[in-house]
């Protein structure tokens, strides 16, 4: 097994049942680190009966802490948000170890998780609601916003703890108690959070299992105990996941697939536009939802833009962030992550692409592929409509400013774009019809707890931060009183 260059009791990592570890009864499984291929721990799974006991515990749970003032769920949540700085470097070292991105990357990452807790501590008291008043002669209605009921939280592998945060913040600050399935390739940051927050709210109200998706994720969307189930990977699973939850009529939300695409006008400046895309397509090894993976330029700065771009990546440092704290960008998430990325590239040069950098995996072990920036691709070939979830950005000219809008929004997808330009008029016609739930002008990822993140079409639906999230995690009541 793999030796972290930090002190930590691997032991420490289990799944947390009423408020206490438990053991699962499932096959051991083995976490990977992709930056080498070893084998950082194995840990217990749980099975499909496993995951029923955390149901039944966060259902005793439900009655008392539905009825929590927002005042106590804000002082659990703040609580979290102080366990996760004051553990920020141990956080920060296991999900560099178990994702492979650099430190600098999962410290920022590890802040924004306490922040989105100290966002929802907030939220919770905040929550609105149309004013008690006369509607109908002689009646008095108001309107209850009430936490559903046990929340499903299936998270993802590319942003653990990140995601763990948003889905856990906002489910907790509605009222709801929580069975938390981590992905079951990159579950250390979460199960370590499980670990730290066991006692700050009563037990059963935060369950954490980790384990298949088989198992685990499916007794989560069958049972009908639970009252929402809300996930975040890719597309086809959620489809799944959804066609499964018809069954028990059950809340469903899912953040989904993307493939942003970026729209670089003529008046716009492509060294600086080259700069951002450095990070927005290659940012944690392009593992990203919202990552820059389609860019239109318009044919008067596509030369400069493909040279500035092609530049940047051949000059982005690739290697192990546990062994050299100067890597700006790790391999991707697990082996056969790798596998799919370079065989969607090698599709894309069948059908026609050409490779202006990268295409390869690098020498060695470890699940790295090169910065890629693709030429060629029209928006009928495979690659132009698949998520690839690596650090693979192509990048096409364009001549007629209405048609590339068109083009921009001939996707599957529709989760988030961005637009660079000068001109404000140009910027808010792209902000009215660009089909994306997030929409940046001049810049590509930033993202604040206070708004929301989540897409449209096949990108799914439901919001993840924000007060809408919180929404997302109530259900509506209508009571009316007879008056007199």
């Amino acid at each position: 097994m793999i030796t972290p260059p930090f002190t930590f009791d691997f032991d420490s990592l289990r799944s947390v049942v009423d408020g206490a570890f438990a053991d699962m009864s499932g096959d051991k499984l083995a976490v990977l680190a992709p930056a080498t291929g070893e084998t950082i721990v194995e840990l217990a799974s749980a099975t499909s009966a496993d995951t029923h006991a955390a149901i039944d515990a966060a259902r005793r749970a439900f009655s008392t802490w539905r009825s929590a003032t927002p005042a106590r769920r804000a002082e659990v949540l703040l609580d979290i948000a102080a366990a996760i700085d004051a553990d920020a470097a141990c956080l920060s070292h296991l999900e560099s170890l178990n994702v492979g991105k650099p430190l600098v990357a999962s410290a920022e990452e590890v802040a924004g998780a306490a922040d989105c807790f100290r966002y929802f501590a907030g939220a919770a008291r905040n929550l609105e609601g149309k004013a008690a008043a006369e509607y109908a002669d002689g009646y008095t209605s108001l309107i209850r916003r009430e936490p559903i009921g046990v929340a499903g939280l299936i998270s993802a592998w590319n942003y653990p703890l990140m995601i763990t945060a948003w889905k856990l913040g906002a489910s907790l600050a509605a009222g709801n108690t929580v069975v938390l399935k981590p992905a079951s390739q990159t579950p250390l940051t979460a199960l370590r959070l499980a670990a730290l927050i066991r006692d700050v709210a009563p037990a059963g109200v935060i369950n954490t299992v980790f384990g298949s998706g088989s198992q685990v994720g499916n007794a989560l969307v069958d049972s009908p105990e639970v009252g929402i189930v809300s996930m975040t990977g890719g597309t086809a699973t959620g489809k799944r996941i959804a066609a499964r939850a018809a069954d028990t009529l059950k809340h469903v939300h899912l953040e989904l697939g993307g493939k942003a695409p970026v729209i670089v006008f003529g008046d716009a400046d492509p060294v600086a536009t080259a700069e951002i895309l450095k990070v927005g397509s290659f940012w944690n090894s392009g593992q990203d939802c919202g990552a820059a993976a389609r860019v239109f330029a318009h044919r008067s700065v596509y030369d400069r833009l493909l040279e500035e771009l092609v530049g940047r990546a051949e000059s982005l440092s690739v290697g192990d962030p546990m062994a050299d704290d100067g890597v700006e960008m790790g391999p991707v998430a697990y082996e056969a992550r790798q596998g799919e990325v370079l065989d969607l590239v090698n599709r894309a040069v069948e059908e026609g692409a050409e490779v202006a950098t990268g295409g390869r995996a690098l020498a060695g072990c470890g699940a790295f592929v090169e910065p890629t920036v693709l030429t060629g691709v029209g928006n009928d070939h495979h690659l132009a409509r698949t998520e690839v979830f690596g650090p693979v950005v192509d990048i096409q000219p364009f001549d007629d400013d209405t048609d590339v809008f068109a083009l921009a929004n001939d996707t599957p997808y529709g989760l988030a774009s961005s637009v660079f330009t000068r001109n404000i008029d140009t910027a808010m016609t792209a902000s009215r019809v660009l089909e994306t739930g997030t929409v940046w002008i001049n810049d590509h990822m930033p993202m604040a707890a206070e708004m929301p993140w989540g897409g449209f079409k096949a990108s799914g639906y439901g919001k993840d931060q924000s007060m809408y999230s919180l929404e997302d995690y109530t259900r509506v009541k209508h009571v009316m009183i007879r008056l007199g």
